[in-house]
Parts: C-alpha cells; sequence; structure tokens
C-alpha cells in the first residue's frame, strides 16, 4: 500500500493498536456440535460466534470495532467467524440450533451449551462479552 494511502485507511498509522482475534472458520455444520461441547470445557470460559455478512459495510465496522476491543486469550475463549454469505446454512441452522433470531452482524456467546449472551449491529461489544465472561 502507497503511504498515501496508508495513512488514509490504516488503522495503526492512526495509532490505532490492532488486537489480534485469532478467528476460527465456521465452515461446516458438524462445527456447531462441536462448539456446543467446547462450550462444556471447564478450560473455557465461553465460546463465541461471530456472524459476518462480508457486503455490508455496518458488518465491517461491527468486525473491526470487535477486533480493536477484545483482549481475551484464545485458550480460555476461542472466537468463531462465520462467513453469512459463503454459509448461509450455518447461520440458519443456528437461528434454529440456538434458539436465537438471525442478524447480521450478529455475536452470540456459548457455555455449557446455552446462549449466555447476544448481541447485533452497534450493540456488539467485545467489552460487554469479557465483562459476561
Amino acid at each position: 500500500m502507497s503511504s498515501i494511502f496508508k495513512s488514509i485507511f490504516s488503522r495503526e498509522s492512526a495509532g490505532e493498536s490492532l488486537n489480534a482475534v485469532n478467528w476460527i472458520p465456521l465452515t461446516s455444520l458438524p462445527q456447531l456440535s462441536e462448539i456446543e461441547e467446547l462450550s462444556l470445557s471447564e478450560q473455557i470460559k465461553a465460546v463465541v460466534v461471530f456472524k459476518h455478512s462480508t457486503s455490508c459495510g455496518i458488518s465491517a465496522m461491527a468486525k473491526r470495532r470487535f477486533e480493536k476491543e477484545w483482549k481475551a486469550e484464545e485458550k480460555e475463549t476461542p472466537v468463531y467467524y462465520l462467513d453469512l454469505i459463503r454459509f448461509r446454512n450455518i447461520s440458519n441452522q443456528i437461528s434454529q440450533q440456538w434458539d436465537v433470531w438471525h442478524e447480521s452482524p450478529q455475536v452470540i456467546v456459548l457455555k455449557n451449551k446455552k446462549v449466555i449472551h447476544h448481541a447485533s449491529h452497534g450493540a456488539i461489544s467485545a467489552e460487554k462479552i469479557q465483562s459476561i465472561i
């Protein structure tokens, strides 16, 4: 990226620190059962699923804010990333299986196979999730 574009579009150049979210791609229906089983683990605080529409500016903004705020350890709180455009069938199954109305963007937090928090759009907050878990 040229320096002029970097100064305009790069958050790093604006002095913002970028926190790394170790996204786990959610790409198959069997992973939903794996997520539920993982949520039962004593070593895991909770499991987070971030549903993102890659064609939506609001979703992109919510994802960037989440990435900036996220501070939890990967081994304590795995974070799954669902591309809604490519895997709408998984989103539909999440809605049915976890009894959560489909929204985009959306974050869902599970512990002991139960949804303990969910939020969408501007209400998505990594800080809120971290205070709950």
